[in-house]
């Protein structure tokens, strides 16, 4: 991009600081979905041992490891380890509307996601759960594996910072090549406008189901692209088809266009239902402190019905 911007906002911090209990139950609902019974039998991968504190269960103390550090040491499986997050943003072409800013306090999509993202790696590395994230557009242009100390927080911001936002979507073969790109079992958050074919999209999205990930679809547009509030004819310049601009009159396809937009978000939403994706819609007019409460609230609400 022209110019670095700080992606993690005080302005957004200073209003998200009470958020990190509720973030904590989001993701704890995740983790304690995975197994029903984790320690029944052994079924569940070891993953490391910890320091026995009081209060833990004395049947999983491993008995070898005392007799050789004289020390009290908690098996530790992995479904009882920290969460793994995955962020995956959007940074083709279209995420740079509006290419013009009326207002100094207006972000393009691309930077409402871009903090968005910043804003979750920053409460999920507080309550030290690993976070990764992924730049795409039409193929994968950043992977940052997740890690969960404070220091990664700034290699992500770095890399949002860096994104240059150039190159038109991609299609399912781009979702199949995310999900690939995902080891382990992991909650997925794709932040996008999702402006490419329907078809693809919805095999694409599921396509990051099949490894049992838990993945949450937020759909970001523009406020324009929600209402379309253009009156006067108005020249319409196509970001990722080149050379495609159209003078048109706005108030005479209004109708059809919201019409359209709606169907292409009513067809997606049913799609992310029937595969168990979370589908949140948000507007960049949105407070991005509200749509985090937004978002956790309903992410609550999606624990609770799955409990």
């Amino acid at each position: 991009m022209a110019e670095s911007r700080n992606y993690l906002r005080p302005d957004v911090l200073a209003r998200i600081s009470d958020l990190e209990l509720r973030a904590r139950y989001a993701v704890e609902g995740f983790i304690s979905g995975m197994h029903r019974s984790p320690y029944s039998g052994y079924s569940v991968e070891f993953a490391q041992h910890r320091e026995y504190v009081p209060g833990d269960d004395l049947r999983r103390l491993d008995w070898r490891v005392y007799g050789k550090t004289d020390r009290f040491y908690i098996k530790q499986y992995e479904e009882e380890t920290n969460l793994q997050a995955h962020v995956i943003v959007d940074c083709s072409s279209s995420m740079r509307y509006p290419t013009q800013q009326l207002r100094p306090d207006r972000l393009t999509k691309f930077e409402y996601a871009a903090t968005l993202a910043a804003s979750m790696a920053y409460l999920l590395t507080h309550q030290q759960d690993a976070v990764g994230m992924m730049l795409f557009d039409d193929r994968i242009r950043t992977n940052v594996a997740p890690q969960s100390h404070h220091a990664h927080l700034h290699s992500i911001i770095r890399q949002l910072e860096q994104a240059r936002l150039e190159h038109p979507s991609g299609g399912k073969a781009l979702f199949a090549e995310l999900a690939r790109n995902l080891r382990r079992r992991s909650i997925v958050v794709i932040i996008s406008d999702l402006l490419a074919d329907a078809d693809e999209l919805i095999a694409g999205l599921q396509s990051m189901r099949h490894g049992n990930h838990e993945v949450i679809v937020m759909h970001l547009l523009d406020a324009d692209e929600r209402t379309f509030p253009f009156q006067d004819h108005t020249l319409f310049e196509g970001l990722e088809a080149v050379n495609q601009n159209l003078l048109i009159d706005p108030q005479s396809l209004r109708q059809g266009y919201l019409a359209a937009l709606d169907a292409f978000v009513t067809r997606l939403r049913g799609a992310c239902a029937g595969a168990k994706i979370e589908f949140v819609e948000l507007s960049t007019t949105d407070p991005l402190d509200i749509a985090l409460r937004r978002y956790f609230t309903a992410r609550s609400h999606w624990v609770k019905a799955r409990a």
